[in-house]
């Protein structure tokens, strides 16, 4: 079994959530919250927002860690057990572009009831949950926006 570590964020805009979608050669298909693996010597706060602004361009900012996620798939070769570490993060614009690369091919910014039905997979319907959550009291209290919490 391989052990891997992904960081990855729910990035919100002027209350709407960023997602991606990915079509990998029409066998992978749905959308998805960014998210990647960590490298080398990398804090899993740096990697979150180098994967949210590589697959997405998004400038975006940390405002909270808000959980982690764990789950395991097959490789031809062998089975990986991933734990992905999830940020609650906001953006200062509605631009994005997917990174192709990656075989994102659309992206955008979602109004919550959206955001959740369009998700794929349970575990990231999970954390936009907690994320929105936190969102919703930060605005709440009027912290929404603010650099410092």
């Amino acid at each position: 079994m391989i052990e891997a570590t992904s960081c990855g964020g729910v990035v919100i805009f002027r209350g709407k959530i960023l997602l991606l979608y990915k079509n990998y050669k029409n066998r992978y298909e749905g959308w998805v919250l960014p998210k990647g693996t960590v490298e080398e010597g990398e804090q899993h706060t740096e990697t979150a927002l180098r994967e949210v602004k590589e697959e997405s361009g998004v400038d975006a900012s940390i405002i909270k860690y808000i959980g982690k996620t764990s789950y395991t798939f097959s490789t031809y070769t062998d089975v990986v057990s991933k734990n992905v570490y999830w940020y609650l993060m906001m953006s200062d614009s509605f631009y994005s572009k997917p990174q192709r690369e990656e075989f994102f091919c659309d992206s955008g910014y979602y109004k919550y009831h959206e955001a959740y039905h369009l998700l794929k997979f349970p575990n990231e319907k999970q954390m936009l949950e907690e994320a929105y959550s936190e969102y919703l009291e930060l605005k709440r209290k009027k912290l929404w926006g603010r650099k410092r919490y």
